[in-house]
């Protein structure tokens, strides 16, 4: 299945790594790599990861990589990677919609 990344979500990467790169430019850059690896995956087993528990939609799901959520959609030709967001925060309505 095809896996597509929206924009905010490749921002959330960046800003995430770029925060990591403060304390450790090489741990950013395997950061990065990980989650691109971990969310490669999903192609396989697109609903591997659970429901997110703010949503009540089963194509709504989420793989938790560290401290961060994976947010993605799932539809019958692809999977979206909406968001990547630490598990602390918040999750706005407005990221998770496509």
């Amino acid at each position: 299945m095809k896996i597509v990344w929206s924009p905010l979500a490749i921002d959330r990467v960046i800003e995430i790594a770029e925060y990591i790169a403060f304390d450790n430019p090489t741990a950013a850059q395997k950061w990065t790599e990980k989650v691109f690896d971990k969310v490669k995956t999903l192609a396989i087993s697109p609903k591997m990861g659970r429901r997110v528990p703010e949503m009540e939609r089963d194509e709504i799901r989420e793989i938790i990589f560290g401290n961060y959520r994976i947010i993605y959609h799932i539809s019958v030709q692809k999977i979206s990677i909406l968001t990547v967001r630490h598990g602390n925060q918040i999750l706005p309505a407005e990221e998770i919609m496509e």
